[in-house]
């Protein structure tokens, strides 16, 4: 049975005044002989402003050409309060205040291109890691990808910057209470996806961009 396209019958936003909002559509098939499915409900995560994230690997390699990666440690009350760990299929920790993660920050309306996502990166990395970097130097690292497609239009761009470890900054910031806390640390990078899989590290993009850099560095 194909189906051909999707008919909606009801499309509001609700929830909204926050961070985040649930587009709820009522929807039925349009199937190929013509006929309709029963209608049913597809919840869709928007954001109010900016679409989609760029995720961004900071990097630096020593003199021995081995390369570390920087992580973030930052505020996750969502994770604290919100998922229940005893609900896991699996054992995991409980109750995480702080999750590791890179460098990743909204692509707002004025972002386009190539150039703008080096622009957003490098913003994003003098703002979350401390490092000032020329757009220039930022690499794209392939096509951006969902992360949830089921219930969110969020695609990921991932891109890596090598930088100097001795030229890092304060964290800056964006004045949100979410970034209370928040402080930077250096992994070896194979030790870092290694960490990945063993659920150390528990941050998909993180993973994700983690491995295209590697592969990035092992074709360059």
């Amino acid at each position: 049975m194909t189906v051909r396209e999707l008919v909606v019958d009801d499309d509001r936003v609700v929830g909204d005044g926050g961070f985040l909002a649930i587009r709820r559509l009522r929807l039925r098939n349009r199937r190929g002989d013509g006929s309709t499915s029963a209608p049913y409900v597809c919840d869709v995560v928007v954001r109010p402003y900016g679409q989609d994230a760029v995720v961004v690997a900071v990097y630096a390699r020593d003199a021995h050409g081995r390369t570390s990666v920087l992580v973030r440690d930052g505020l996750r009350p969502a994770l604290a309060l919100a998922r229940d760990a005893a609900a896991a299929p699996l054992a995991e920790l409980s109750a995480r205040l702080f999750l590791t993660e890179l460098v990743a920050g909204i692509v707002e309306v004025g972002d386009r291109g190539e150039a703008g996502l080096r622009e957003r990166a490098a913003h994003e990395v003098e703002e979350e890691a401390g490092f000032v970097v020329e757009p220039a130097r930022v690499q794209l690292l392939g096509a951006g990808a969902f992360p949830s497609p089921g219930c969110m239009i969020e695609k990921f761009y991932f891109c890596a910057v090598e930088v100097d470890p001795r030229e890092q900054r304060a964290l800056a910031g964006d004045g949100s209470p979410m970034e209370e806390g928040a402080h930077t640390r250096w992994l070896v990078l194979d030790d870092a996806i290694a960490a990945c899989v063993r659920g150390e590290l528990a941050d998909v993009k993180t993973e994700l961009g983690l491995r295209r850099l590697r592969d990035h560095l092992s074709t360059g």
